[in-house]
């Protein structure tokens, strides 16, 4: 049988450096398939199509940030009860958090889908990418509910300790992504839209893999039909958390898309700049990301357990993590920038290639703010306080809107550059003091616990 696992007790740095190692392992495959694709795309369709691909990224991760913070959301009550040992009420949110998915996933594919064109217009994407854009962004949104599923089911799992399953869930989807993008676009044909439709079979098929395996496998989790009812209380609660963990993501891409805009106005090639910098940004940024879901989980779990002093110490030791890994990646992002930007454009394309490296050097100099932002994010958010993180969200969508609008048309390329670096300045400096009244409450409603149960 599967294990789930406790982070309420032992040293908190092996602990969190344990759990947070699966969880890199399978956001560098999945960051590994997006670069893939992008290759594959880019090499094999040509620097309009891996354009196509790029002119949507951020609209992409409006919708799917959405999902996927509720999803996180959902996971959060999860790992609270399974801390606090409360494993009736922990089973009933799991399934009242599949019937809410359900409902959600299918609303925001009908919706989504029909405003594919709308939004690629809003947006100045180049006429000549438009119609690979449209169909790209198109079987995207239809694919929400794979999506989304896939998401839930592996964030309740990582709530109950266990961040190994959905590791080689992703790894069997990632290698199935990559057969299909081969088969799809190279033997069918395809072209742009094939990418997509290997997308969304890989997820599907991944997602009914994970539910007949977290049910058949995992004890702590089968449930009676009493379990399986739909309480709405549970339902308004799952919401309240997993709103405005939704939310967060989708108004920190409202900024993206702004800037993006910016970006797609500049050009063909600064898109397809754009595109290949992202790819390779986003691949490098999966271990600060890690940590932080990471921290999620260790947070939640010892808030429920009653141990907030153990939140702190475990923030501490990330932070050791966080600078390490950083340290590293500057020194490989420094030295090797353009000869990533390769795997996606032919060395011909100098300006191209140029604009991907000045990318990825103003990104990575900034690494050490997003590893506070996603640690003291993500802890934020195991605590239960998904709405107090969301105005982070909320700094990161100023600041994106700020350079879009006024330094963008001064500065053009290197303006976009400075985008996401100036958003992560603006969480942070909201994040730092969130955190600080986040820990002190937790201390005071502990303790506060504490007396009620002496006196008792």
């Amino acid at each position: 049988m599967a294990q789930s696992r406790e982070m309420t007790s032992g040293a908190c740095l092996p602990l969190i450096l344990n759990f947070t190692v699966p969880l890199l392992l399978g956001n560098l495959l999945q960051q590994t398939y997006y670069l893939v694709d992008s290759a594959i795309v880019g090499k094999f369709l040509g620097i309009n199509a891996l354009a196509s691909v790029g002119a949507s990224t951020s609209v992409v991760f409006l919708i799917l940030g959405f999902c996927n913070g509720c999803c996180g959301g959902f996971g959060i009550p999860v790992a609270q009860k399974f801390g606090a040992h409360d494993y009736v009420t922990m089973r009933r949110y799991v399934a009242v958090s599949l019937k809410l998915a359900g409902g959600m996933s299918v609303a925001i594919a009908l919706v989504t889908s029909l405003l594919c064109e709308f939004i690629l217009r809003s947006m100045q994407t180049p006429e000549n990418i438009f119609e690979d854009a449209y169909y790209f962004l198109l079987i995207t949104f239809i694919g929400v509910p794979c999506t989304f599923f896939y998401n839930l089911l592996s964030s309740i799992i990582r709530a109950l300790g266990d961040s190994k399953t959905p590791f080689w869930f992703l790894l069997f989807s990632t290698v199935l992504n990559i057969v299909l993008d081969l088969l799809f676009i190279l033997l069918f044909g395809w072209g742009v839209p094939g990418a997509g439709i290997a997308t969304v079979l890989a997820q599907g098929v991944s997602a009914v893999l994970c539910y007949r395996y977290m049910y058949r496998k995992f004890d702590i989790l089968k449930t009676t039909s009493s379990d399986r009812r739909f309480r709405p209380e549970l339902a308004r609660q799952l919401m309240y958390i997993g709103i405005p963990m939704g939310l967060q993501f989708s108004i920190t891409a409202i900024g993206s898309i702004m800037l993006q805009s910016a970006n797609n106005a500049l050009g063909t090639a600064c898109v397809a700049a754009f595109t290949a910098a992202m790819r390779i940004k986003m691949f490098f940024m999966c271990p600060l990301e890690s940590l932080g879901m990471a921290m999620a989980t260790f947070s939640g779990q010892n808030y429920g357990a009653g141990c907030p002093e153990r939140i702190w110490t475990g923030v501490k030791s990330a932070f050791m993590m966080m600078l390490c890994y950083v340290a590293v990646v500057a020194v490989i992002l420094w030295t090797f920038s353009g000869d990533f930007a390769l795997l996606f454009i032919d060395s011909s394309e100098h300006e191209i290639i140029y604009d991907t490296a000045l990318f990825l050097h103003i990104s990575v100099s900034f690494f050490p703010v997003l590893g506070i932002l996603c640690i003291l994010r993500y802890t934020i958010q195991g605590a239960g306080y998904t709405k107090l993180a969301m105005f982070s969200g909320v700094s990161e969508m100023v600041a994106r809107i700020l350079v879009s609008k006024f330094a963008v048309p001064l500065w053009g390329y290197w303006a976009v550059c400075f985008g996401d670096p100036t958003a992560w300045v603006f969480a942070v400096a909201f994040l730092v003091p969130a955190f600080v009244y986040v820990y002190r409450r937790l201390l005071v409603i502990v303790q506060k616990e504490r007396s009620m149960a002496v006196q008792g």
